[in-house]
């Protein structure tokens, strides 16, 4: 087992490790290891590396998260949420609400960046059909159309994984994100989590496959996650995602990684030959 899963089963657990005990298993781990050897001026080298970061407890205390972090509050980070430029135009609902949930991880629920990434989802946020946002810029119309008469389904599953955590990691302070969620987790639940309301179909490319850490597509692992953290398997709209859950098993509590995006800010944490000890630990608590 990698340090770095060590740390997050341990924080998961709500274990406590003492700063010398943390500090080894950050220097250990071959995941922060291959995550902070290189680095590239680019925003989405940083946007997918800091994604892949925030999946490890306490890596915020690292010189290289640090730098990353800085390049995103001063270019990507705006007073109305995150943008993939820097530039109020490119906000769009999955990136604000992906480096809303890596600020969060990371400690910083508090910080402007994300008080504002949280206020442009409480302001502008769609969650059905039929109903138009205020938001007065075009970027949301583009790549697919993230906010036309139907809303875009990925940045509604990113926005709703992104709340919960920010819930979680403030213990829920705020009863209007809990609103938000329910919102959204109905929404999702009408489409019994990945499936098209036409013909049942997945909804968008890889929302079947399992991937670790996650990236800009909505995944499997997303939604297992918001199901798990929002206490949904009861509901009948996750009955089609735990039977794909159980399908896909490959051992008792076991499944392996379907999809590894490629980029060069991205790293997964695993191939795809082995049962994933990652998914092993996250799907935990999933009875299938």
């Amino acid at each position: 087992m990698d340090a770095a899963l060590l740390l997050r089963k341990t924080y998961d657990e709500k274990r406590k490790l003492d700063n010398d005990e943390i500090n080894r298993l950050l220097d250990e781990s071959r995941i922060v290891q291959k995550l902070t050897r290189d680095y590239e001026e680019r925003a989405f080298f940083h946007i997918f590396r800091i994604l892949c970061l925030a999946e490890i407890p306490h890596v915020n205390r690292l010189p290289y998260t640090q730098r990353i972090l800085s390049y995103i509050s001063e270019r990507l980070a705006t007073s109305k949420g995150f943008t993939y430029t820097g530039k109020l135009t490119d906000l769009v609902p999955c990136y604000n609400a992906m480096l809303m949930e890596a600020y969060v991880r990371m400690g910083l629920a508090d910080s402007a960046e994300v008080q504002g990434a949280l206020k442009w989802i409480k302001d502008y946020q769609v969650f059905e059909r039929g109903r138009k946002t205020r938001w007065e810029h075009d970027g949301i119309c583009r790549h697919g159309g993230c906010m036309r008469a139907v809303p875009c389904y990925i940045g509604i599953g990113k926005t709703v994984r992104a709340l919960i955590t920010y819930w979680e990691f403030t213990k829920g302070r705020d009863r209007e994100v809990a609103w938000l969620i329910d919102k959204g987790t109905d929404y999702m639940l009408k489409h019994n989590m990945y499936q098209r309301l036409s013909n049942g179909k997945p909804i968008s490319a890889h929302i079947t496959d399992i991937m670790f850490p996650q990236a800009y597509m909505l995944s499997m692992t997303d939604l297992v996650y918001i199901a798990e953290k929002w206490d949904l398997w009861e509901d009948e709209g996750t009955g089609a995602l735990k039977d794909l859950l159980s399908q896909k098993a490959v051992g008792p509590g076991q499944w392996k990684i379907d999809y590894i995006y490629s980029h060069k800010g991205y790293k997964a944490f695993e191939t795809k030959r082995n049962a994933s000890q990652w998914i092993e630990h996250l799907f935990s608590s999933v009875d299938v």
